[in-house]
């Protein structure tokens, strides 16, 4: 069994009015708290709106909060954009960087991904790196390429830093389209990408970070993915807006 820390991590992406955003979060607090018994840590990821409110929910449990996003510079005319020193002043542990949804959208790239890194550590925030091909780069096998171009980003963290980074792969072909990779298909990448946090880093550090997968993560499907060897839980989208989802599905450790 592995060491490494299991996790459940929902994005909640562009969903839920405040008042709904309280409530599915109490739900999910109350049912983890009387079903979940094998350790797995929960994080949320909901829209800017709710945080203040939801780290406030949390205090107390072990369900951990954080942002979708962050911006790279400490402060300044950047209209719309939120940075990590606001994050951290209410209390926010956690960021999503470098989302699929963020790249495709909003132009990130590996470089604006590398100095968001850097923005959350800087702040105590720990980031979850998000990374992972498209169906063509996957169909012209140049996927392995593409994971291990993303994942040279994380070169701007310090060891220690790494040590406590999240990554997360979610092919891009997978998410939000009811295809999920298959066990093998995603865990092959898993080792991939420790083998290369491995060059980068070393291996103590490669074997200690956590990998989550991510795309169209079911209740059904969550047992068969948490099983395999490299892959330490999941990034879940629509399956965390239902709390009874959610729930099930860190319950597939």
């Amino acid at each position: 069994m592995s060491k490494r820390q299991q996790i459940a991590a929902g994005n909640w992406k562009m969903h839920k009015t405040f008042l709904e955003g309280q409530g599915l979060a109490q739900e999910i607090r109350t049912m983890s708290e009387s079903e979940l018994t094998n350790g797995a840590k929960l994080l949320i990821f909901p829209p800017f709106i709710h945080l203040q409110s939801l780290v406030k929910q949390m205090e107390g449990s072990a369900i951990g909060v954080g942002a979708q996003n962050i911006n790279e510079h400490e402060q300044g005319a950047y209209t719309g954009e939120i940075s990590a020193a606001m994050l951290k002043s209410i209390g926010v542990q956690y960021t999503l960087v470098g989302h699929s949804e963020r790249r495709q959208y909003y132009n990130e790239t590996n470089a604006s991904c590398a100095a968001k890194l850097t923005a959350a550590f800087k702040h105590q925030i720990i980031p979850v790196y998000c990374i992972g091909e498209t169906l063509s780069e996957r169909e012209a096998n140049k996927h392995f390429d593409v994971v291990s171009e993303q994942l040279a980003a994380l070169k701007v963290l310090s060891a220690e830093e790494m040590s406590s980074c999240i990554v997360a792969y979610e092919p891009v072909w997978a998410i939000g389209t009811g295809v999920t990779a298959s066990a093998e298909q995603a865990n092959e990448m898993h080792i991939h990408i420790r083998k290369t946090i491995a060059t980068l880093f070393n291996q103590s550090i490669a074997d200690a970070v956590a990998i989550l997968y991510g795309g169209s993560v079911k209740p059904d499907n969550a047992q068969a993915l948490f099983s395999m060897s490299d892959i330490d839980g999941g990034l879940i989208g629509g399956a965390a807006l239902s709390s009874r989802d959610f729930i099930n599905i860190a319950k597939g450790f």
